[in-house]
């Protein structure tokens, strides 16, 4: 065999050997969801929401004491004794207004009874603050005793709770007497300012030890203009965190740390006389004007908020916070942190977080039993067959049987949804109706209730899988390979379907610089073709897509050609070509080494194959082949070197090749170039 070539590479170029592999095509595709914060539900039972309009607002506070609710202005009044202010805001809690002004300590909020003015016990004051609700103009500060932590209304006077460790005491504001006479030291007996509450209009004043163990509770008589001690008791608990009175005066419901309920005292003895069962830690109580309770507790792992209707055992509703901050449990309501609008049509709560960051949470009908629709539909159905859904309507507060619910199909053919005909509850709740689907695919179910004077609306939907015929797709071409540039036409052909004639073409060339896309849609013609011509430069991968309709599953069909690279192969340093041996042949002398240079489409680490052959007594033999990186411009240079001396007489011939994988990329088909045949003489 002939061993006189060498392989020069100019420029240093460095040479890569072959390897084996695959053809592989790489695609990375991402989807986008949007995330909100209402709760997604699925699968066979889908119960909605309340339809009220709850809502959370910050507050900027670092601390809260009370909370009174203004229904003629619709506003409210938060205090936050350790800001020393005031925070007012609407009734979407919204906040409209600061009161900061000499502040610090404030705690106790009372409201006149035409929420004309807010009292507000200051205790690093030793006042109470008084404010016009309606301009939030403070017109007047009534020195009282010493750190003042409660105000209560009874009896035409206003009456506070005060008094520091070992010195607390009830005193009282004269409102009627032009100089706002204040009496202090009407009850000596406590050891720390207590928390007072009375009905409105009422001449009861119930008085509570915050924070003792076990708690002591007091109810008075104020008719006289003097607190009358009428009962005590010190069976209310541990650690009081609320009190409020009813509103007929007759009993006080308490909000203990401890026992695990809120405990209720008729005022006229103080003894027990039933309580409202929820959970540990009880520390909020609010009492709406017709009497629904508002029961609630510090808990991180069960429902905050417990709402009764007056005397009952269980609850119409209850509410769980979520969790806005770091910790696992959820938001916790605040220590007296409950109150009503007037007209019991919302319940507004202070929260806080593990950040202790402040929130007002607006709950719209709360009085209202909350309601559930679950929809149970068959997974899957046959077009055109009759199927039947089932479903219930759940609530603490049973629907009455016979409450007609609006029933709606989604499908493809009504995708605003077509209404049917009304479903009916049974005495349980449940019902079930029939249907006939007359489109294919996802058919959704939706059930709506529409709520009344006790309940909240709700409504729940589930899916069924609805069977549609094959439609019959197919794209030409595939598995053919073609020249580089070539302009090549690709046919989708769509068979029988409903209402839908439309295909969508894409072309998704290799490499994954080149995205996906689509490059014709349109309906088919009349003997379902539709088609597109591609000037083909790498292997491509073409998807003809048919979306479906209401009769006829979507389709695809996919066709991946490929297409090879051009491939230019030259030869200089020669001093003449001729045709000899029956190809063209050039003709080098022996001092003089033949360049080849080689082009083809250049691509990010590219290398072409570099082969060349001796011929010997009648056939070619190949020497080891090289490879050579393309430069920026595609070319490839290489010199062939070494003692042409040796090489006189000879015959060789060389030929550049793209090799898929080999040559450093996928993206087009194995092309070899023509081979160029050279010979040395003296």
């Amino acid at each position: 065999m002939h061993r006189g070539l060498t392989f020069a590479v100019p420029l240093r170029l460095p040479i890569f050997h072959s390897f084996r592999g695959v053809r592989i095509s790489v695609r990375k595709r991402s989807l986008t969801t949007a995330t909100t914060l209402a709760v997604l539900l699925s699968s066979a039972a889908l119960a909605a929401a309340p339809a009220s309009a709850d809502s959370t607002q910050p507050l900027p506070v670092r601390q809260t004491g009370d909370i009174v609710v203004d229904s003629v202005h619709q506003h409210v009044f938060i205090s936050d004794p350790l800001n020393g202010k005031i925070v007012v805001t609407d009734f979407a809690g919204k906040v409209v207004k600061q009161l900061t002004a000499n502040l610090y300590g404030v705690t106790g909020l009372e409201l006149s009874a035409d929420s004309g003015t807010l009292y507000a016990a200051v205790q690093d004051l030793d006042a109470i603050a008084v404010y016009d609700t309606a301009t939030y103009t403070r017109v007047a500060n009534y020195s009282v005793g010493d750190k003042p932590l409660s105000v209560a209304l009874a009896g035409g006077k206003l009456w506070f709770g005060y008094g520091g460790a070992g010195a607390g005491n009830i005193g009282s504001v004269d409102l009627a007497a032009q100089d706002h006479t204040v009496t202090l030291g009407q009850d000596g007996d406590w050891y720390s300012a207590p928390l007072l509450d009375a009905a409105p209009g009422s001449d009861t004043l119930v008085a509570g030890a915050v924070g003792q163990s076990p708690v002591e509770l007091a109810s008075y008589d104020v008719r006289s203009g003097a607190a009358t001690k009428v009962a005590s008791t010190r069976e209310a608990g541990d650690n009081l965190g609320d009190l409020q009175v009813t509103p007929d005066g007759k009993d006080v419901v308490v909000a203990s740390g401890a026992p695990y309920y809120q405990q209720v005292f008729r005022t006229s003895d103080l003894n027990e006389d039933g309580k409202y069962v929820t959970d540990a830690y009880p520390n909020s109580v609010a009492i709406a004007p017709d009497g629904v309770i508002a029961a609630g507790i510090a808990g991180s792992y069960d429902p905050d908020v417990y709402i009764f209707k007056p005397g009952a055992g269980e609850p119409v509703r209850t509410y769980d916070f979520p969790n806005t901050g770091t910790s696992s449990g959820s938001d916790l309501l605040a220590r007296g942190g409950l109150a009503w609008a007037a007209d019991g049509s919302r319940l507004f709560a202070v929260t806080s977080n593990s950040q202790g960051v402040f929130s007002l949470r607006v709950l719209d009908a709360p009085t209202k039993a909350a309601t559930t629709v679950t929809v149970d539909a068959p997974a899957t159905a046959t077009r055109g067959k009759k199927l039947t859904v089932k479903g219930k309507v759940a609530s603490k507060v049973a629907v009455p049987a016979g409450t007609r619910l609006t029933v709606t199909r989604t499908d493809l053919e009504s995708p605003r949804g077509k209404p049917l005909a009304a479903a009916v509850t049974r005495a349980d709740g449940t019902f079930s109706f029939t249907d006939t689907p007359p489109s294919g695919g996802k058919v959704k179910y939706t059930v709506a209730y529409a709520g009344d004077a006790a309940h909240t609306a709700g409504s729940g939907s589930d899916t069924v899988e609805v069977s549609r015929d094959k439609a019959t797709l197919t794209i030409n071409n595939n598995g053919k390979v073609y020249a580089y540039g070539k302009d090549v036409k690709f046919t989708a052909h769509l068979g029988k379907t409903y209402s839908n004639r439309t295909v969508e073409i894409w072309a998704d060339p290799f490499g994954p610089d080149k995205p996906n896309k689509r490059v014709k849609t349109g309906k088919v013609n009349s003997d379902g073709n539709l088609s597109v011509t591609l000037d083909l430069k790498r292997d491509t991968k073409v998807t003809a897509k048919f979306a479906g309709d209401s009769r006829y599953k979507p389709a695809s069909a996919a066709s991946t050609v490929g297409a090879q690279v051009s491939i230019s192969t030259s030869l200089s340093n020669h001093y003449k070509a001729k045709p000899a041996w029956g190809h063209t042949y050039y003709f080098f002398h022996k001092n003089k080494n033949p360049l080849v240079t080689t082009k083809m489409p250049w691509y990010p680490d590219r290398v072409q194959k570099f082969e060349f052959e001796v011929y010997y007594q009648g056939r070619w033999y190949p020497g080891d082949p090289a490879y050579f990186k393309l430069g920026s411009d595609g070319v490839s240079r290489v010199s062939i070197t070494g003692n042409h001396s040796e090489d006189v007489g000879w015959r060789f011939r060389v030929r550049s090749s793209y090799i898929n994988s080999a040559s450093g990329d996928t993206v087009n088909s194995t092309t070899h170039g023509a081979w160029k045949y050279l010979t040395f003489t003296r």
